[in-house]
């Protein structure tokens, strides 16, 4: 436990590599892009925004994964308030198909593309598991507050045999973990792990103001971003490019984050605390 505690407080803070911020429109698709200054053969992960989220909501969660060496972008489409599911799925897949077929920055920085991930907030985590499902080129999941789609994403994952990682809620109204994020836990087909972030809203991830929350219950937590930004570096490190530090933090539960036993009825709903899979 110690060990991950230390492994949590560490990758709360930003990482060794400096971070430039690029348009995706330049490469044509409408969003942002964070990398290293430089790197080769780096990790990417395409992060979908939640339901009328603009991607400035999480423009520090995507600079910090960049900090620790991760190609993070984000697809700025399907932002109005019918959005189209499907669509925001192939955006993200698209997004990683733009960063691996061109160099960025200046010319120092590529993408491998066998160590490309999915991520995303609300609904956009739900169009993740549904690009996940489509798309084998994707290595790990990890979402905050994911929510249904359609199609469904707890149908989805039936099909989706790589590493999941899964932050619900505590205090989520608008995606309780129950019906969301625990049912496409459940169903996932491979790896998967789902974690309860206490005091947490739905909209808990997300940076700064914005109109949408006279319409979408919740407020950004900063306790909650300490611990979203830990975790998703931690896994995206750990299964995009093979390292071994950060598992202890993946392995076990943190206050801030318990982990969910899946095995148990109504899990999600009473924040029992064990690994359906590492």
């Amino acid at each position: 436990m110690a060990k991950a505690k230390q492994l949590l407080e560490d990758l709360t803070f930003p990482g060794p590599h400096d971070v430039l911020r690029g348009d995706l429109a330049l490469v044509g698709l409408p969003g942002v892009v964070y990398t290293p200054k430089q790197g080769r053969g780096l990790p990417a992960v395409a992060f979908g925004h939640g339901w009328l989220q603009p991607t400035g909501q999480y423009r520090e969660l995507l600079r910090h994964l960049a900090s620790w060496g991760i190609v993070t972008a984000a697809p700025s489409t399907q932002g109005g308030p019918l959005p189209s599911h499907r669509l925001l799925a192939d955006d993200l897949l698209s997004t990683l198909d733009m960063i691996t077929g061109v160099r960025l920055g200046p010319g120092a920085i590529s993408v491998d593309p066998e160590k490309l991930g999915v991520g995303g907030h609300s609904t956009g985590g739900g169009s993740a598991v549904l690009a996940a499902a489509k798309e084998q080129s994707v290595r790990a999941v990890g979402t905050f507050a994911p929510a249904q789609t359609v199609p469904s994403a707890s149908a989805a994952a039936r099909q989706v045999d790589r590493p999941g990682l899964h932050l619900a809620a505590e205090d989520d109204l608008v995606a309780p973990a129950q019906g969301n994020a625990e049912a496409i836990a459940r169903a996932w087909a491979g790896p998967v792990q789902l974690r309860t972030v206490p005091k947490a809203s739905h909209l808990a991830v997300t940076e700064g103001m914005h109109w949408s929350r006279l319409l979408v219950h919740g407020k950004p937590n900063r306790a909650a971003h300490r611990t979203v930004r830990a975790l998703l570096t931690a896994f995206f490190l750990t299964h995009l490019t093979g390292t071994d530090t950060y598992r202890p933090l993946l392995d076990e539960s943190v206050k801030s984050a318990k982990i969910v036993d899946l095995d148990e009825p109504g899990a999600g709903s009473d924040k029992a605390a064990v690994a359906k899979a590492g």
